[in-house]
């Protein structure tokens, strides 16, 4: 099944995006008539038969919608974005595929990469959400300064910090409560610093390991969030 997605699609008269409609008309060659698939990335999936095959604005029908409801824990990641963006991106379409909520990519002290093309980083996420057949979209923050984002982010009480100072820490499968909110943490390739490990702490995270090994940035936030998703996975 092939996913479009339109975020307004419910509410803008049932009509597809620009990009959207020239990727149905001109790319895959839809005519009027022909039944496709839009999510809204809201919990809705909708079949619907294109009335007007205009590779500008294309119009919709709907024959039929499915709700999904949201699950009973979110999933925020606050990644330090790595010096290769590419690896980056792997990580934000592997977490988007796997399951995840929210992202913030924060620029940290050891940061190597400050410049961030979010609507980039938002189409590496779309592409995914519709290859995987999500029925909802991660939010993708602006990218903010550690400082700046452990001061005013809001905290849920699974909040954690992932780091590789030779402290006490627990490993996040035990640390981390099952249908809880979570927020998690992971540095940049230099790891945090030392302050701002001691700042995210005295702002209510709690310092956890992912495992003996010693991983890069993108390995370690997806292996965080594949952690919460087997940990909530139900039968």
């Amino acid at each position: 099944m092939h996913l479009f997605y339109e975020p307004d699609f419910l509410t803008n008269g049932n009509i597809l995006s620009p990009d959207e409609s020239k990727h149905c008309v001109r790319v895959l060659r839809h005519k009027q008539g022909d039944t496709i698939n839009v999510m809204n990335g809201k919990g809705a999936i909708c079949t619907a038969e294109i009335t007007e095959a205009d590779p500008k604005k294309c119009i919709l029908r709907i024959l039929e919608t499915n709700t999904t409801e949201p699950r009973p824990f979110w999933i925020h990641m606050a990644v330090a974005p790595t010096k290769n963006i590419d690896r980056f991106e792997w990580f934000l379409e592997k977490a988007t595929e796997i399951g995840i909520d929210e992202i913030t990519p924060i620029l940290c002290e050891h940061s190597e990469r400050k410049i961030i093309k979010t609507e980039r980083l938002e189409k590496v996420m779309v592409a995914a959400a519709k290859q995987s057949l999500k029925a909802f979209m991660p939010k993708l923050n602006k990218a903010t300064s550690f400082k700046d984002f452990i001061a005013s982010a809001n905290k849920p009480v699974s909040c954690f910090i992932a780091h590789c100072e030779d402290t006490p820490k627990k490993l996040l499968k035990k640390a981390y409560l099952p249908n809880s909110d979570t927020l998690i943490l992971i540095g940049p390739e230099g790891d945090f610093s030392r302050s701002e490990i001691q700042m995210a702490q005295e702002n209510g995270c709690f310092a956890i390991s992912l495992g003996k090994e010693r991983l890069r940035t993108e390995t370690a936030a997806l292996m965080a969030c594949a952690t919460i998703n087997l940990i909530n996975q139900q039968d």
